[in-house]
């Protein structure tokens, strides 16, 4: 018969693990204030060269340089909590069909990629380091420094990675994860023969790494590492420096800039007044309360540029207040979930800052395209909303003019930063990046004029802000080594070949792109698939005579829409964690207004084909 103390469990290891969990937690918080920290020197840098510029008549000549620097840092050392957060961007479901035991398996497999790709990054950095020599021309410093960080960015993540599985599941499998990504990493140094072309082996192994469940960005560093044995021509050093390369573009700064406005914005109580707004519009229409969700996501859309924030938003505050008028949890969900894809339609747009930065295209005129496209997208929206409530009484007493003036007045601080951004950017009054920070500075004021935030919650937009840009940056790195691989290896040759395929016209090439695009949507996130896709099927859509700036438009429609597809489907998954409803519900339940938004995005692709031809006639109308 066992004694009590046999049945009693040790406590030393009970100790061992809470010491563990409050070691990954104190590295976790201080990547966090790291990353908080980058983001407001940043912050400060830019905006002490706007007011320079334009005040004094002169910029500072080591500034852009500076930040460049600095966000590379940021995204580097933002990497750890990029891998092992929601951002990490992970293909989960087929790995959810999996038994318990397939599931375990699946994961081990998943870290170690997840390892292989960190090191890829930690090795290839510190090759770098010691191959590169000399300063930067401006600031003096060492240009090892920038690949520096990238090595220690890679150390962290397996760190964190594997002392996250370690908790979450087991030492031992933590430590098969390790080996595993150890030895794959080892394995790709040896040659085995040719493979022609090589991308064909990234595209198998980046497949593998998808349907295991990895991390997106560390899926595409060891796909790319994984062709060196069949005739790659990117040794670690070299993904490193593209990877750097990658990120380290000005524009790209405009990035966490835009999330951190959409935060505070949030944080600051100004969102709620734009809710309140909506509602004096179309509150008392038939489910006026979905109604105010569309035009609540319109107005937020000039402010935050990020759908998933939106989401987060409307998740919280509008779902529930649907639900309570009647609508089932699921549809509440997705009507939530539906409208907040237009925040990266309607200007400020991250994912047009993504493919300006991927295709050289104008960030004005696609934001111009951006709002044509936002407002036919709204409309199809609105009309699905109202033939998908028929069974629900839900419209609010028509506003008086007063209540409208009100809740308009009270909406405008909101309304305004749209405002400024777009019409600053459009007008060439200052560069993109430019406007981001200056929507930053008009978010602090605003929100510290009406007493809304405080410096906690001012740190934690900060924080929130930074651990996402450093998710996207990452991703934007990662992709392009990738790209660049499908580039020599010409793929965008046979991608021409198959979206020529029924001939060289404008609605031909308009018809097979976007079923490409529909196709790679599924399994690529939205920011991956910009960055692999758009310098391979824009110059196709040019020579068709589709009008670049609308092509790159339609593209960026086609693939938000995704946010509401399964398998991906990140914007169902956000709300669908938040109001805690199960996801393949929300899928459901979302089916009529995709089906609405997909007649939107054909009108759209009708009227880009069709432009060539109709311009010469309306040139004189317009």
């Amino acid at each position: 018969m066992s004694s009590v103390a046999d049945l009693t469990p040790p406590i030393a290891p009970a100790r061992s693990r809470a010491a563990a969990e409050r070691a990954l937690e104190w590295l976790i918080r201080a990547l966090q204030n790291v990353g908080a920290a980058i983001l407001a020197i940043l912050f400060l840098i830019v905006m002490a060269a706007v007011v320079r510029r334009y005040i004094f008549g002169g910029g500072f000549v080591w500034s852009d340089e500076l930040v460049i620097w600095l966000n590379v840092a940021l995204v580097a050392l933002g990497a750890p909590l990029a891998a092992t957060s929601a951002l990490a961007m992970r293909f989960e479901v087929v790995v959810q069909h999996l038994p318990a035991l397939g599931r375990r398996i699946a994961g081990v497999f998943a870290d170690a990629v997840a390892v292989q790709g960190s090191l890829v990054i930690a090795l290839g950095g510190a090759a770098v380091v010691s191959l590169v020599g000399g300063n930067s021309t401006v600031l003096g410093l060492p240009e090892w420094l920038r690949f520096a960080v990238f090595a220690l960015g890679g150390g962290l993540t397996i760190i964190v990675v594997l002392a996250r599985a370690a908790l979450d599941r087991s030492v031992l499998e933590a430590a098969l994860s390790g080996l595993i990504g150890a030895g794959l990493y080892m394995a790709a140094q040896y040659p085995l023969g040719f493979v022609d072309p090589p991308s064909l082996v990234a595209g198998v192994a980046a497949a593998i790494g998808l349907l295991l469940g990895a991390p997106l960005p560390h899926v595409l560093l060891a796909a790319v590492s994984a062709t060196a044995p069949f005739g790659g021509l990117l040794p670690e050093p070299a993904i490193v420096q593209n990877a750097a390369s990658g990120v380290s573009k000005f524009l790209l700064l405009a990035i966490p800039f835009f999330l951190l406005a959409g935060e505070l914005l949030t944080a600051g109580g100004l969102a709620e007044r734009l809710v309140r707004f909506a509602a004096s519009l179309v509150g008392h229409l038939r489910a006026g309360l979905a109604q105010t969700a569309l035009v609540s996501s319109v107005l937020f859309s000039g402010a935050s540029g990020s759908s998933v924030a939106n989401a987060a938003f409307g998740a919280k505050v509008m779902a529930p207040a649907l639900v309570a008028r009647g609508y089932p949890k699921a549809h509440a969900a997705a009507i939530v979930a539906a409208v907040s894809m237009l925040d990266n339609i309607i200007p400020p747009s991250i994912a047009f800052l993504i493919l300006a930065t991927a295709t050289n295209l104008s960030v004005g005129s696609l934001l111009v395209g951006g709002f044509i496209a936002g407002g036919v997208l709204a409309v199809a929206l609105a009309v699905g909303i109202h033939l998908t409530a028929r069974n629900v009484v839900d419209a609010a007493p028509r506003a008086s003019s007063a209540e409208r003036a009100r809740s308009f007045i009270g909406a405008l601080p909101a309304i305004g930063l749209g405002v400024v951004v777009v019409i600053g950017i459009r007008f060439g009054v200052v560069t993109t990046t430019e406007a981001s920070a200056l929507a930053v500075a008009y978010a602090v004021i605003v929100c510290l004029a009406l007493r809304s935030i405080n410096g906690a919650s001012l740190i934690d937009s900060l924080r929130k802000s930074a651990t996402e840009a450093a998710a996207v940056g990452m991703l934007i790195g990662a992709s392009a080594p990738f790209a660049f691989l499908l580039a020599v290896d010409r793929i965008s040759d046979q991608v021409a070949a198959l979206v020529t395929m029924l001939g060289g016209g404008p609605y031909a090439v308009m018809l097979l792109a976007n079923i490409v695009l529909l196709v790679a949507g599924l399994v690529l996130d939205i920011g991956a698939a910009i960055l692999l896709l758009a310098p391979l099927l824009l110059p196709v859509a040019t020579a068709a005579g589709i009008d670049p700036i609308q092509f790159g438009v339609i593209l960026v429609v086609n693939l938000m829409i995704h946010g509401l597809t399964p398998p991906l489907g990140i914007l169902v998954y956000v709300v669908s964690g938040v109001t805690r409803t199960p996801a393949g519900a929300v899928f459901r339940a979302v089916l009529p207004l995709l089906f609405s938004l997909l007649v939107a995005l054909a009108l759209l692709a009708i009227g880009a084909a069709a432009w060539p031809s109709l311009s010469p006639y309306l040139s004189g109308v317009f």
